[in-house]
């Protein structure tokens, strides 16, 4: 396996092992198993162990006394082949006189077994004599037929210790299940889908834990509901005064006194009539309400017609790649996103800056819409805030021109309308916002 594989696979097992309850438990209880078992036995082993040799040494020394005797001094080797064919022993002879061995082995090599599970300086005691004439005999195990069994023993224990920790694990995922479902249904919920509630599988504390987080997106759901339902209300019977004030203001009798008042009535009137659009316009994105029209576009025009639409037009620097493809968008909404960042750029880059930078790209199959200022930017930490609704900058509320704090979250709804994001960051000098959609075709 290479190297770079190698490593990207420790790198995913490790982090598999990090995020997963499941295996987490399952090494707990494979832990645990071996750790007993190894317990276990080696208690067994030191509490039997000393005691066994004890207790079996003086048989075996008083059975192999019985040997050498049947075998005489000197020793016979048909009492020897005798012997080891009967029972399942090897036998070995040397001396001045006979030098044999049951297993046929050549001279002076030593066969496995004798003397097998005996230490050094026991082995000459127990397994081996000598005979009045000077001869050696050593005893030791044959090759038994079952030799092999604790190999297979072995290994059976082994597939079954398999198949119990796979069963383990299939009844730990099932068990466990309903934190994913719980985690999904989370995941719904956070992004304000509260149609499909979270299926409760059992009745113990996970299935509780799941009908509790159900009632709580429940509560939310009407909640959020509540007031939606409250500012639409609000905002359509603003609408109805509103008009009826423009109309007055514009009836109002011409003449050098009322010109200026009736000016500056008409504009906190339009600005008030904007903020209520905005207001529907949010709380349609938001909740889901707004039926996208896509169809399949050309950003580079249609950001130029955002641009050229301005009064400032020749104030704003558009760049464009050379080959973008057409994506599926709404227009009007995108066109609504792309003007107010530019607004929000001009705004706040700075009367003597460089003029702010509108830039179209395809980066890793999504099309990026950057616009940018050169400005003082903002403040770290308020980067993460810019976005949320009626959110302003202390910069912008020492203004008169900065507004209400609507164009920002406007601007990001559309892009979470189309599967997008808008992310915004310090450019130094100024703040670059970047509308980032993927890049789909109609």
């Amino acid at each position: 396996m290479p190297d770079g594989l190698r490593q990207r696979w420790h790198r995913r097992a490790r982090y598999a092992l990090k995020r997963s309850l499941r295996l987490k438990l399952l090494l707990v209880f494979l832990l645990l198993a071996m750790g007993m078992a190894l317990i276990f036995l080696v208690g067994s082993q030191r509490a039997l162990g000393s005691g066994w040799r004890q207790a079996v040494a003086p048989l075996l020394a008083d059975y192999v006394d019985r040997l050498a005797s049947d075998i005489g001094s000197p020793p016979s080797v048909d009492r020897a082949q005798a012997l080891a064919q009967r029972l399942p022993i090897k036998i070995r002879i040397e001396g001045p006189v006979v030098r044999w061995h049951s297993a046929g082995a050549p001279d002076g090599v030593a066969e496995p077994g004798y003397g097998q599970h005996w230490r050094d300086e026991d082995r000459p005691r127990l397994l081996e004599r000598t005979t009045p004439d000077g001869h050696r005999i050593v005893f030791g195990l044959a090759d038994l037929p079952w030799k092999n069994q604790p190999r297979t023993i072995g290994w059976a224990t082994l597939g079954l210790l398999l198949l119990i920790t796979g069963l383990a694990y299939g009844y730990l995922s099932r068990l466990l299940r309903p934190l994913d479902d719980i985690r999904a249904g989370a995941q719904r919920f956070g992004r304000g889908e509260f149609d499909q509630p979270i299926k409760v599988r059992r009745r113990d504390e996970l299935g509780d834990l799941a009908g509790q987080v159900n009632t709580m997106a429940r509560d939310i759901h009407k909640m959020l509901d509540g007031q939606r339902a409250l500012l639409l209300a609000i905002s359509h019977e603003l609408r109805s005064p509103l008009t009826r004030a423009r109309l007055n203001a514009e009836l109002l009798p011409e003449g050098p006194a009322t010109d200026v008042a009736r000016s500056a009535l008409l504009r906190d009137l339009a600005e008030m009539r904007d903020l209520i659009a905005d207001l529907l316009e949010g709380e349609r994105l938001s909740g889901g309400k707004a039926a996208m029209q896509l169809e399949s576009t050309d950003l580079a025009g249609l950001l130029a017609e955002v641009v050229q639409a301005r009064a400032d037009a020749a104030a704003v620097r558009l760049q464009l790649a050379g080959v973008l493809p057409q994506v599926a968008v709404d227009r009007v909404r995108l066109r609504l996103a792309v003007r107010n960042l530019l607004d929000n750029a001009v705004r706040h880059g700075g009367a003597q800056a460089p003029a702010p930078e509108l830039t179209l790209n395809v980066v890793g199959g999504r099309v990026r819409i950057v616009v940018r200022d050169f400005g003082p930017g903002v403040q770290e930490a308020q980067l993460a805030h810019l976005g949320e609704p009626f959110y302003r900058t202390d910069e912008a509320r020492l203004r008169s021109t900065g507004g209400v704090g609507l164009g920002l979250y406007l601007a990001r709804l559309v892009a979470q309308a189309h599967g997008g994001e808008l992310a915004f960051r310090n450019a130094h000098p100024g703040l670059e916002a970047t509308l980032s959609l993927p890049a789909r075709s109609g």
